[in-house]
């Protein structure tokens, strides 16, 4: 089987559009995560995925042979006060409104924290219940929702018992940040992947250090997270969606810049997967 890499645009935050498509066809990245363009976080705000200029859009991906892995959109599932739950959800619908007309596949959403006076299970049932809400909405889009593994909740027990929640609706699921689940959720690799494995339809890839109290990222490979060995667990359980690197640039700008990071991470990438067997596309 061909493994799909793809790399997030949080990892390239001052690049218009058309250098992300031309970045990603010349180095062989088969696909993009839009977080954010040029600043702009709110995808449903940018030109190039307004009404008048998505017919073009779709065709300067099909034109380089990319396709959009999924939106990555802000909104929290564990929002109780009604303002604030009501914006999660219409940033969420908003996205995957938006993620249908680009025929993206998935809209990633976060959990995302506890309350001090409310029980955790309490909290991972209204997640729960909120993604499947959001999966309704989208029922017939041909769009999913994925829940990242993030924030407060970056353990299996947390996600398994916030999937159950949400039911068997067959468009949600888990993006699965393989960095947090190692480093806040302290777990190994093939633990994460036996008890979520079954929802997992995207990940998240990225290496770090430790730096006093906090994490540095680093280039794939030259940190402690032990990301070959999460490729591997990936490659054995028979995952079949993007390896995606989130390069979080915007967030940490004193990190690599992208034209050092997403060459480094697919060439990488490509040596590990042959080591362990498989390709990349």
């Amino acid at each position: 089987m061909a493994h799909r890499l793809g790399f997030s645009t949080l990892g390239c935050p001052k690049w218009p559009w058309t250098k992300v498509l031309e970045q990603a066809s010349s180095l062989g990245y088969a696909g993009v995560e839009l977080r954010g363009l040029e600043g702009e976080i709110d995808l449903t705000k940018r030109p190039e995925f307004s009404a008048r200029q998505l017919a073009e859009t779709k065709k300067m991906l099909a034109d380089r042979k990319l396709v959009i892995s999924d939106l990555g959109a802000s909104s929290k599932m564990h929002e109780r006060e009604p303002a604030k739950r009501a914006a999660a959800l219409d940033e969420a619908q908003r996205f995957i409104d938006l993620a249908h007309n680009l025929g993206a596949p998935w809209v990633r959403v976060f959990p995302d924290a506890y309350f001090e006076d409310e029980p955790h299970e309490v909290t991972q049932q209204r997640i729960g219940e909120t993604l499947a809400e959001l999966g309704r909405f989208s029922m017939g889009s041909g769009v999913g929702v994925l829940m990242e593994s993030h924030g407060a909740l970056t353990d299996s027990a947390s996600l398994v018992a916030i999937m159950k929640a949400a039911g068997p609706a067959p468009n949600v699921g888990l993006v699965w940040d393989t960095h947090h689940t190692v480093v806040e959720g302290h777990e190994k690799p093939a633990d994460t992947w036996a008890a979520i494995g079954k929802w997992v339809h995207h990940t998240h890839i990225k290496d770090s250090v430790a730096d006093g109290t906090d994490r540095r990222y680093v280039l794939l490979g030259q940190g402690t997270v032990g990301v070959q060995a999460i490729v591997q667990t990936l490659v054995a359980g028979g995952y079949d969606g993007f390896f995606g690197f989130e390069w979080e640039k915007m967030w940490h700008p004193d990190i690599d810049e992208p034209e050092i990071a997403f060459p480094q991470y697919i060439q990488t990438m490509k040596k590990w997967l042959q080591e362990s067997g498989t390709n990349a596309a």
